[in-house]
């Protein structure tokens, strides 16, 4: 089953697709927020040409565990979209991910405006990534 991860911000949406096999999360694109309709539009055109079938979208809890207005916001995003693509949604804790993508960049020595251009792309490889895992250990 081939999963989309989103890691959903105000401004950009960070997407990743896993493997058909759901072993492995590739980021693939981030996407500018313009509109909803937009959105949906450049989501729905990726759902379609990588054969997605559930979405998994980044959950930012308090570091406590509790939903804060970003994870609301998130989870109404979710509702939004997975009633518009007509997918299955699961949510990701995505606490720290940001922070470990930017390492990851810095540490691969990638330019400051190259990190602003993938950040949220590898950001939501992480949430995926650890969403596959959680699952297969779990399974």
């Amino acid at each position: 089953m081939r999963l989309m991860g989103l890691d959903v911000g105000e401004k950009t949406i960070g997407v990743a697709v896993s493997d058909e096999l759901g072993l492995t999360a590739q980021g693939v694109t981030v996407i500018r927020r313009v509109s909803k309709k937009a959105d949906l539009k450049a989501l729905s055109d990726l759902v379609a040409e990588r054969a997605v079938e559930g979405l998994v979208i980044g959950m930012p809890r308090n570091m406590d565990g509790s939903m804060g207005p970003k994870a609301r916001e998130a989870q109404r995003f979710g509702e939004w979209v997975g009633e518009a693509l007509g997918l299955p949604v699961e949510y990701a804790d995505e606490r720290l991910t940001t922070v470990v993508a930017q390492r990851a960049l810095l540490e691969a020595d990638v330019s400051r405006a190259k990190r602003r251009r993938v950040i949220d792309q590898l950001a939501a490889s992480i949430i995926l990534q650890g969403h596959l895992d959680r699952h297969r250990h779990q399974g």
